[in-house]
């Protein structure tokens, strides 16, 4: 069965207004909120009764704890009632005043096989993530793809799909457990395994404030049988500072549509959410479970690869939004992609 390929139209990107200290703030005066939300925070995942994911045994735990019944039976993920709100007006990352950028994507070293039955726009660069929720102890989807950086070990995603989000700095959100990553799932098929996560890493202003204009999270995965996940399916390259309106590609896992078992694809154009919001929108009309599905610039069908300039991070009826990628999202690939 083939994806159907959407109408172009637009998601809504976070913003990423970060400036350098004033004079005040170096003398002891606290930093303004878009410094302090553009942070980023990372943890040590944990398996669902507490303790960490810290060796190759307990990331092989968290594979077997995701039977196919689960797998079957976890559902969308669920959005925090903080972070239903419009999110407030702030500073902004304006392309025009800063210089694009890009890391490139790479190929896996082996061409990924097709493992089974499989359409012809389904991608080994995205995938299906598991997780359970450890404040009420169910199980839940998102989406996300792997991203290329020099430990060939991570993934990007939405950050509600990592940490439940907060209300304040001293209320965080509660990081998720059990979590594991299968690049290009079908119907409960994992053609190339499950790879579990090593080390999160999210914004602060999503962990302590559900803030959707910083709902992005990059998260370090352990490798399976020895082998890295960027080298096992290859992994997209990052662009940010790029202007809002965009001809992107965007990949995910819907529960909207095939009940989320099989990868979806939207192609089209972004727009600006709005003059004071700063994020970007696409009308793909993606529901629950697309959460974290890599938003791609110059989208190369035969090589599978592109630029992830944006991930599903929440919608406004049929269009889907996206926090905006700037300096701060470049700051938070080189604080993890080195990470192994």
């Amino acid at each position: 069965m083939r994806r159907y390929l959407f109408p172009s139209l637009a998601v809504a990107l976070l913003v990423t207004a970060v400036g350098q200290p004033s004079a005040a703030q170096s003398n002891g005066a606290p930093p303004p909120a878009s410094v302090v939300d553009s942070a980023t925070s990372s943890s040590i995942p944990q398996l669902a009764d507490g303790s960490p994911v810290d060796s190759e045994q307990d990331a092989a735990s968290v594979e077997a704890y995701w039977t196919a019944e689960r797998m079957a039976n976890a559902v969308p993920a669920e959005t925090p009632p903080a972070a239903g709100q419009t999110p407030p007006p702030l500073p902004l990352e304006e392309p025009a005043a800063q210089q694009p950028g890009e890391v490139p994507p790479a190929g896996p070293e082996q061409p990924p096989a097709q493992g089974g039955s499989v359409a012809i726009d389904e991608a080994a660069t995205a995938g299906k993530v598991f997780y359970r929720n450890p404040t009420n102890g169910r199980d839940y989807v998102c989406s996300a793809s792997a991203l290329n950086s020099p430990s060939k070990q991570m993934v990007i995603t939405a950050g509600h799909c990592v940490n439940t989000g907060g209300t304040s700095s001293a209320n965080p959100g509660r990081w998720m457990t059990n979590w594991t990553y299968v690049p290009r799932y079908r119907q409960g098929s994992r053609p190339f395994g499950t790879f579990s996560a090593k080390e999160f890493r999210a914004f602060n202003g999503w962990i302590n404030d559900s803030s959707f204009h910083w709902d992005a999270a990059m998260v370090t995965l352990w490798p399976r049988a020895g082998k890295k996940i960027v080298n096992v399916t290859g992994g997209h390259g990052l662009a940010w500072n790029y202007d809002r309106s965009q001809s992107v590609t965007v990949f995910g896992y819907p529960g909207n549509h095939s009940s989320g078992e099989v990868q979806w694809v939207c192609s089209g154009t972004t727009r600006r959410v709005g003059l004071t919001d700063g994020r970007i929108e696409l009308n793909c009309g993606f529901g629950g479970g697309s959460s974290g599905g890599p938003w791609l610039r110059g989208y190369n069908q035969s090589t599978q690869l592109g630029h992830v300039n944006g991930i599903t991070s929440t919608g406004a009826g049929s269009w889907n939004r996206s926090p905006y990628f700037g300096d701060s999202v470049k700051r938070m690939f080189d604080a993890q992609g080195s990470r192994t």
